[in-house]
């Protein structure tokens, strides 16, 4: 049985790759986590005895502003209800965000109504997935494989469809979301020793700021970062914490320094025959990833995203897409459906002209994708018994992909790429017990899905 005392933090992912990214950071220390999709109660948890922490994958990331206040504040309510003396509010790390759409400024906004924090810490450099903040401005890479770019440049953030990031200095961004002043602790900060890091975040505290941002640019700044964090205790209820999993990282490496800390597992995943792989990620890493598939022997099935976003979408369309999957699998391949090849792909402003025609506003669009997605790839695996692996790609739709397959919990059960592990899921039907990666757009090598299917990080 899970006794709340022992939970040391509660979570909620405003994207479902995100909140598998802050289960694998957890669970590869070895703090057993657990991620459900809805908000769970005492008896759910003690389905999960030992469970040290527990999360709840969302989708306020894709959510209009005003649609954030319904959508979190009955979720932050749950989380403190738990018990757990910290709760995140898990970000992307590219801090995916505007006034209009996933506001970060207004679920911090929520957050501090209900828990009340003494202030909130902001961390969203994690230096294993390539992300840096230094002076306040955000660093990152696009694809393991590249240099890091001031995210203002960066040639898929500068260019996102809902989110666009044309300001790299997170104060300046943040700052066009909420109302509280917002503070930094800097790169230099970072170099004093504890006592004088301990005096520096008073003073930023005592000087009014409500919202502090952690710089971090190596491994070697996490430690201290994290005991800043959990130094600090709520005055009525858990301490509110904003950011990316380098909250957990920065946690971890503090735990680790202190050595409370249990022995780390040993995950691993065997080889599989086959996988299906379902993409709505319009990322050109997962771009290049596709076609390295397509290349290497993957059949391939280009889903008309027109159609999915019609609600009066014919039941031959959904019905061929199933079909032409299961041909690929009958013949000993595995197989990649897509929405998309890249960016550049013409499907993409058919797409958004027929999501305009039918009344929807552009961020109805993961929930239009994700759930029809999800559909079609329930569908192939349940006449695929034999198939017990799956890839899901895509951080805005993997959220209603999950839904759409019935899944209510999820554990880790091996590494793939930082941030995107291979999950056990639960179901309680024919899919329990399925291996599913759910792989944000940025994540992972030009290989990634032959990594899943060999089960080999």
């Amino acid at each position: 049985m899970t006794d709340t005392d022992d939970l040391l933090l509660a979570f909620y992912g405003d994207d479902f790759t995100g909140s598998t990214d802050v289960m694998e950071a957890l669970s590869r220390a070895g703090l057993r986590t657990v991620l459900f999709l809805r908000p769970p109660g005492p008896d759910d948890l003690r389905r999960f005895p030992g469970a040290r922490a527990f999360g709840v994958a969302g989708v306020s990331r894709s959510l209009p502003t005003g649609a954030m206040e319904a959508e979190l504040r009955p979720v932050f309510e749950a989380l403190r209800a738990r018990g757990a003396p910290l709760a995140h509010y898990k970000v992307c790390s590219t801090f995916d965000s505007s006034a209009e759409v996933g506001s970060i400024g207004r679920a911090i906004d929520i957050g501090q109504a209900v828990f009340a924090s003494p202030f909130v810490p902001v961390v969203v450099g994690a230096p294993a997935l390539g992300r840096y903040q230094v002076f306040g401005n955000l660093f990152a890479r696009s694809g393991p494989e590249t240099r890091p770019f001031r995210l203002d440049r960066h040639p898929t953030m500068r260019h996102h469809p809902t989110t666009p990031m044309d300001e790299a200095d997170l104060r300046l961004h943040l700052g066009k979301q909420t109302d509280k002043r917002i503070g930094l602790f800097d790169i230099l900060d970072a170099a004093l020793p504890p006592e004088a890091q301990e005096a520096r975040r008073n003073a930023l505290l005592a000087d009014g700021c409500g919202v502090v941002l952690f710089d971090v640019l190596t491994e070697d700044h996490l430690p201290a970062i994290g005991r800043l964090i959990a130094s600090t205790t709520g005055t009525d209820g858990p301490l509110f914490v904003v950011g990316s999993s380098g909250v957990e990282y920065a946690l971890v490496a503090h735990w680790k320094a202190e050595g409370s800390l249990p022995p780390p597992p040993d995950f691993a995943a065997d080889p599989v025959e086959q996988i299906v792989v379902m993409s709505g990620s319009c990322s050109p890493v997962t771009e290049r990833q596709i076609a390295w598939a397509v290349e290497n022997g993957f059949g391939e099935v280009p889903l008309r995203p027109e159609r999915l976003v019609d609600p009066a979408m014919p039941e031959a369309e959904f019905l061929g897409a199933v079909k032409a999957a299961r041909r690929h699998l009958a013949g000993g391949r595995s197989v990649v459906l897509h929405t998309s090849r890249g960016p550049d792909d013409p499907r993409l402003p058919i797409a958004r002209a027929r999501l305009a025609a039918t009344g929807h506003a552009e961020s109805d669009t993961a929930r239009l994708f994700g759930t029809v997605m999800g559909r079609v790839l329930r569908e192939i695996l349940l006449g695929a018994p034999r198939v017990r692996r799956a890839a899901v790609c895509g951080g805005d739709t993997s959220s209603f992909v999950a839904r759409a397959l019935g899944i209510t919990a999820l554990e880790m059960a091996a590494p793939m790429a930082p941030g995107s592990p291979l999950c056990r899921v639960h179901t309680g039907d024919a899919l329990d017990g399925m291996q599913i990666v759910f792989k944000g757009g940025q994540v992972g090598k030009i290989d990634f899905f032959a990594s899943v299917l060999r089960g080999t990080p």
